[in-house]
């Protein structure tokens, strides 16, 4: 079922890649899809070409309108449905910020019926962009991102599925070093990212970029920043992201989809999908 709508080239950058990827792996000929961490629905609306109910699921209930969709409030630990209520599960750029991300996964499980989908960023260095709270003084994760996943973490919280198709998605040299991100720390993180929702997981603060500090403490974060310079003249690339499409394990002789996008692995950089050799998956698996 195609329906017209919105587009993924409607969408800026390297979301509109993070999310075209996402609807190519979508499974067909499924009839009701949850979309756990809908936030403003971009990813939801385009969702309802493919589906005939969509149901979009965040801690607050997600304020847009969309035929075919209905919008609640909920909490991905503690899903508000049946086992089973949904023929796919749609999680993306959510279970890195969740701190009891394995009850998140089996819930996911619980409600699927056929297939999930989940998308997080891939191997994240979490020093990197870190912020200062003004408050408590503790620094925390960028984007209050909590964990950080790699192909077999990600398939790890998922023992009751298998993996149906892998994908990676963008580009990055975000990496610095355990010197560096000290040094960072104690110049009070100035660059750090302070324009996220996500208050302090300390004292649920929000956060403010620091004023000018003392002249040790720049020259601190200076000396920080000129290192991960360095770092990043040396680091080679690495995926963005991680799609993985799961197959429930009970579901593997039931009424097969009527696509599923193709098995194995792909790797999507600037624009032109690339399949992976198996030399360069255990490449990537290993940070090369």
């Amino acid at each position: 079922m195609l329906k017209s709508g919105p587009s993924s080239a409607d969408l800026p950058g390297r979301e509109a890649l993070r999310v075209a990827d996402l609807l190519r792996m979508v499974p067909r000929g499924r009839s009701s899809l949850l979309d756990v961490g809908a936030q403003d629905g971009r990813l939801t609306k385009l969702l309802t070409r493919h589906f005939k109910t969509v149901t979009a699921l965040d801690l607050e209930r997600p304020s847009f309108e969309h035929p075919g969709v209905t919008t609640m409030a909920g909490n991905a630990t503690r899903l508000p449905f049946a086992d089973g209520s949904f023929d796919c599960v749609v999680c993306t750029e959510v279970l890195e910020h969740i701190r009891d991300v394995q009850a998140a996964a089996r819930e996911l499980v619980r409600v699927a019926r056929y297939e999930i989908l989940v998308g997080v960023p891939y191997r994240q260095d979490l020093r990197c962009g870190r912020a200062m709270c003004n408050k408590c003084g503790n620094a925390m994760p960028p984007w209050g991102h909590l964990h950080s996943f790699d192909e077999r973490t990600l398939a790890a919280l998922f023992p009751e599925c298998k993996v149906a198709e892998r994908s990676f998605v963008g580009t990055n040299k975000e990496r610095t070093t355990a010197v560096a991100a000290w040094l960072m720390d104690l110049g009070g993180n100035p660059w750090g990212v302070y324009d996220q929702k996500e208050p302090c997981p300390y004292c649920g603060a929000r956060l403010e970029r620091p004023g000018r500090g003392p002249f040790w403490r720049r020259c601190c974060s200076a000396v920080a920043a000129r290192m991960n310079a360095v770092q990043a003249r040396i680091t080679k690339e690495r995926p963005t992201w991680i799609h993985v499409l799961l197959i429930k394990l009970h579901a593997e002789e039931a009424a097969a989809p009527a696509f599923i996008s193709g098995a194995g692995a792909r790797c999507i950089t600037a624009g032109l999908p690339m399949r992976s050799s198996a030399a360069g998956l255990q490449k990537n698996a290993a940070g090369g």
